[in-house]
């Protein structure tokens, strides 16, 4: 009975202290109990950086993703917990700063650009026609990238881990596709 009354009142671990003790012999239990520690400050801290909770949702899942890949070189040097939210918010800002450097439109967005200049001759199903042949005009890849951004409506965060690129490349390979779709099909239509 002392046992049961002395465990109980024994105070929870330390983020540190849980580390040293778990992270090399059960990392599943060391890392579920540090995300259910933070996930939802982690989450609160991106929500205010970004202002969009989806974006905040995505961004807390990378930050801890990053965090637990690098875990085993935490070195104590500040608590876990600060180094943890100073992670998060260079990872949030640097999202935000590339975001801004390379805006991403829908590529719906970019048809109906196009459309604005369509002449009225042209049927539905021949501007599809011409799109698709755009559409043709792409490598195997780019084709590929668009579909899983566009139809599948996979976010940019789960495109930049299923080719291995990183998230900017992803962005800028969906913009660079997105250009050349509009070039030919602005083509095709001068045509």
């Amino acid at each position: 009975m002392k046992c049961v009354m002395k465990c109980a009142m024994k105070p929870a671990l330390t983020d540190e202290e849980l580390i040293q003790i778990y992270f090399l012999n059960q990392p599943r239990y060391c890392l579920e109990i540090l995300y259910k520690r933070y996930h939802p400050k982690i989450y609160h801290q991106c929500l205010q950086l970004t202002h969009n909770p989806q974006q905040a949702q995505d961004f807390s899942q990378d930050i801890f993703i990053k965090v637990f890949d690098k875990l085993g070189s935490f070195q104590e040097r500040s608590r876990f917990a600060t180094w943890l939210y100073s992670i998060a918010h260079n990872y949030c800002r640097d999202q935000i700063r590339l975001g801004e450097r390379l805006p991403t439109t829908a590529i719906s967005a970019h048809l109906e650009m196009s459309l604005i200049d369509v002449p009225e001759t042209l049927s539905k199903p021949e501007l599809v026609r011409r799109f698709n042949l755009a559409l043709a005009s792409l490598s195997e890849a780019e084709q590929s990238l668009l579909r899983l951004k566009y139809e599948q409506e996979l976010s940019l965060n789960e495109l930049f881990t299923l080719p291995g690129l990183s998230l900017s490349a992803v962005k800028m390979r969906l913009k660079r596709s997105r250009d050349k779709i509009q070039r030919c099909y602005a083509h095709q239509l001068a045509a």
